[in-house]
């Protein structure tokens, strides 16, 4: 008797029927809010979740989680007669080959608020990206899942932020910001939920002219008196400029491939290090001008992008923050193709000192290195910190210093090049303090206590003003000073590691980040990173 079964042919009892039901369902979600609202949407210059999805992973990678949950409508003999997707599509997918999580809001769908939410979801790609240790790109519009008016009505209750039964998964987007790179996109406008969850990120990018970030939007601010457009609310000027978001960009693609640069440089989870780049830069390289770049003159400023892009991999560095704190510079680069973190003062604003934006944005600048066991290289330019009444009343004093605990915290190796000035209590900064940092020094580099410039007229005021030519007094002091505070005087006493030729700047920085590389050690930092 023979028991085989013909797998060729067509079983009686198939399942095609569910797979067509399957297959509709699915073509139903993929009809968002409905060609009205997706015309909507692309009128006014965005494009839809799942169009962005496309655009921003490697072609055919997309892999969606829960594509057919949502609200369905049935007829009298249980046929599916409408349906209404939640308004977060989420899965998995690649970028340049590397697995990432990414998850959208669906604004053609009740702007992306609470009504349309099936809470599971964003929640669901929050604990997908820790699990499986991977980076998160969030893609946000409307209120991200958030709360609209029309949910105590919809629902017959008022929800409690945070309460039992809520499922905002707000833990585990903090928690994120310790385990995995978090990139957010803010696409369109973004309020409250939204709004929070695209700065909780390592990352965040606005779209400028299309996207707006805000507590509460227009209609809520004019309530209380203050009528404001979108932009004159939340726009990227204002956003970027706070420091509340990190960069704003012309077009969306844009935003997509700032994301992709931003991931290239850090690993897919604090339990790895970040990947080595094929070297395209001869770590030998030498640039002539950097001789003469720095001014001698103390108090003309000079160009520090131009040191960057001359002693870093060609074309690697990507500045983060350029319109925050712009007494320093920040971004991460390549030094014979492994990444590191970077870190410069830039004289053009504030002279290079340390304000108290500038110092909030370093301590979240070092705790994302030590996250993600990035090397740290600092080219120093620091009088200290700002001084003044507006210095002071912005607290100037706690932002410095904890930004001087941030970076005495860190564990990973650090390199710095004192390019020129490092003085006073801002001046601890240029390294950590209590272990082994290498430490060279330009011919330029001066520092101390207190710059001279100022300090002079003060610690010799008595013998200035005695003097019968008070000016010619000061002049001579300055010169008497100016000749011991040359940083040869200081590495005699081996408080600088060397003064070095400028033009090999490159070569000692690759083989510090060749030093550096095996020491990278996985895994969890001895303090999380909040956003």
């Amino acid at each position: 008797m023979n028991d085989s079964v013909d797998f060729s042919k067509p079983a009686l009892t198939g399942w095609e029927p569910e797979l067509r039901e399957l297959r509709h369902r699915q073509a139903l979600a993929r009809e968002m809010g409905g060609k009205e609202r997706v015309d909507r949407q692309h009128k006014g210059g965005r494009l839809t979740v799942r169009e962005r999805i496309d655009h921003l992973l490697d072609p055919g990678t997309f892999q969606e989680i829960g594509s057919i949950a949502g609200k369905a409508t049935y007829d009298a003999h249980g046929n599916i007669v409408d349906f209404m997707p939640g308004n977060c599509v989420f899965g998995r997918g690649m970028v340049d080959g590397r697995p990432v999580v990414v998850a959208g809001d669906d604004f053609t769908l009740r702007g992306g608020s609470a009504d349309a939410s099936i809470k599971g979801k964003p929640k669901m790609s929050e604990q997908l990206a820790a699990r499986f240790r991977m980076p998160i790109i969030r893609l946000i519009e409307g209120s991200g899942g958030g709360g609209s008016v029309k949910t105590i009505e919809t629902t017959g209750r008022a929800n409690l932020p945070g309460g039992l039964g809520e499922t905002t998964a707000f833990d585990i987007v903090a928690n994120n910001m310790a385990e995995v790179p978090v990139v957010g996109l803010g696409l369109g406008s973004v309020a409250g939920l939204g709004a929070a969850r695209l700065v909780a990120a390592h990352y965040s990018i606005m779209v400028k002219e299309i996207a707006a970030v805000f507590v509460a939007g227009p209609p809520v601010v004019e309530r209380l008196g203050e009528p404001r457009t979108k932009q004159e609310l939340g726009g990227w000027a204002i956003q970027v400029g706070c420091g509340a978001v990190d960069e704003a960009v012309d077009s969306e693609e844009d935003a997509f491939e700032m994301a992709r640069r931003f991931l290239s440089y850090l690993p897919g989870s604090i339990h790895d290090v970040p990947p080595r780049a094929k070297g395209w830069d001869d770590p030998n390289r030498s640039d002539e001008a950097l001789i003469s770049v720095i001014p001698r003159v103390k108090k003309q400023a000079y160009l520090m992008r131009r040191i960057i892009g001359s002693v870093f991999d060609k074309d690697s560095f990507f500045e983060m923050g350029r319109m925050f704190g712009r007494s320093i510079i920040t971004g991460f680069a390549r030094l014979d193709g492994w990444p590191v973190a970077v870190m410069a003062g830039d004289p053009l604003f504030e002279g290079g000192a340390w304000n108290a934006d500038a110092c909030n944005k370093i301590i979240r600048f070092v705790d994302m290195a030590q996250t993600f066991h990035l090397p740290i290289v600092h080219l120093v330019d620091c009088p200290g910190f700002q001084v003044g009444l507006r210095a002071e009343s912005s607290a100037v004093i706690r932002w410095g210093v904890r930004a001087l605990a941030a970076i005495n915290q860190t564990t990973v190796p650090w390199c710095s090049i004192v390019v020129r000035n490092c003085y006073g209590v801002g001046g601890l900064g240029h390294q950590p303090v209590g272990r082994l940092c290498l430490r060279y020094a330009w011919p330029s580099a001066s520092w101390g206590s207190l710059p001279l410039e100022g300090g002079i007229e003060a610690a010799y005021r008595a013998e200035i003003d005695a003097a019968d030519d008070p000016q010619a007094k000061l002049e001579e002091i300055e010169e008497r000073l100016n000749r011991l505070r040359s940083p040869f005087r200081t590495a005699e006493s081996f408080w600088i590691d060397e003064v070095i030729d400028p033009r090999d700047t490159r070569r000692l920085l690759c083989d510090f980040a060749n030093l550096a590389a095996p020491l990278r050690e996985p895994g969890p930092s001895r303090f999380g990173m909040r956003p």
